[in-house]
């Protein structure tokens, strides 16, 4: 393989364990609002993108823009309140980073997290200097699976598309990788599984944080 100019990881379900954190205040801001909860496996599919847009798809009654933004701020305060004790990182993963950064390959997340909550939950387990820069959704007016979180690395750092990896466990972040160009490798440890993800034709399927390696090393 060409020499790899830079990784883009996404966070959730590919760097850190947010399933449960994710599921306990999701389920908590449906009930304090009286909604109807969704299930954990609709919760879990949803992961990959903003809640501003998975809360309209997850939700079974409609939601107008003020009842939306009120259990947005519900969740959100769930969320933070759930996060010391259930978001971990995935074993291997600290491992993958230490090696990049000591091959002098920059590193990189896009997430659909605030660019600030991504930042507290990578402090949090030690890994936010492993990144040279983190683009939330509050830093792109497209969500994914639109590209322009890595069209912006890629501009900014005048990385070559063909050279870049996109890292991510759900399909909406091989979708995005596909429309920017990049080269994808689809994660089985996060919210979608080896079948889902194979559909999308990533470059690599990993099963094991190592196969992130032997894929961008073979």
């Amino acid at each position: 393989m060409k020499k790899i100019e830079c990784v883009i990881f996404d966070l959730d379900g590919t760097l850190l364990d947010s399933k449960e954190c994710s599921v306990k205040a999701t389920k908590a801001a449906f009930t304090e609002m009286g909604l109807k909860v969704p299930s954990e496996v609709v919760i879990e599919h949803y992961m990959g993108i903003p809640i501003e847009e998975s809360f309209f798809k997850m939700s079974e009654q409609p939601l107008d823009q003020e009842i939306a933004a009120e259990l947005i701020r519900i969740f959100r305060a769930y969320y933070q309140t759930y996060e010391e004790s259930t978001l971990k990182v995935f074993p291997e993963i600290p491992h993958i980073l230490e090696s990049l950064n000591k091959r002098k390959v920059p590193c990189f997340v896009v997430s659909s997290k605030k660019t600030a909550v991504v930042k507290r939950n990578l402090a949090a387990q030690d890994l936010v200097d492993f990144f040279e820069e983190i683009i939330g959704s509050d830093a792109v007016s497209h969500y994914k699976p639109h590209p322009e979180g890595i069209n912006q690395l890629v501009t900014q750092y005048q990385f070559d598309p063909t050279k870049t990896i996109m890292v991510g466990d759900a399909i909406f972040d091989i979708q995005m990788g596909k429309a920017a160009g990049v080269k994808t490798i689809a994660v089985t440890w996060g919210s979608h599984n080896a079948k889902k993800l194979s559909a999308e034709k990533p470059d690599a399927v990993a099963e094991t944080p190592q196969e992130i390696l032997d894929y961008i090393y073979a």
